[in-house]
């Protein structure tokens, strides 16, 4: 089993920064990807970036520019460095990673916690 660990966020005015981290340990045998989503009051979660192994990075629209995913391998570790946060990027964050704990078996998603994001304005 993996287990996924969070940190950062908290409260930012409009126009301020936040980094937000994920830590994966556990049994782990290659990460796929890793991500962050998030997901607004009354609203459904959204990939907001993504970040494969290979190195490929997406974005949803609303944040590029914004928003910098990074992945630290030797540490099993995915950031998300937030820049000139808005009040429409509050939210409960979670990072999930894509990862095999055997050289045989399926890739699985795994998910943090969530940590949540305030932005005022």
């Amino acid at each position: 089993q993996a287990q996924l660990v969070e940190s950062g966020g908290g409260l930012a005015q409009a126009g301020g920064s936040l980094r937000l981290s994920c830590a994966a340990s556990g049994t782990i045998f290659t990460i796929d990807a890793m991500g962050w989503s998030r997901q607004a009051s009354g609203k459904q979660r959204e990939l907001v970036a993504s970040i494969t192994s290979g190195g490929t990075i997406n974005y949803v629209d609303s944040v590029k520019g914004r928003f910098t995913i990074s992945r630290d391998n030797a540490k099993n570790t995915v950031y998300l460095q937030m820049n000139s946060l808005k009040p429409e990027d509050t939210g409960v964050y979670y990072c999930n990673v894509l990862l095999r704990t055997t050289a045989w078996g399926v890739a699985r998603d795994y998910w943090g916690q969530g940590t949540q994001v305030t932005v005022s304005s």
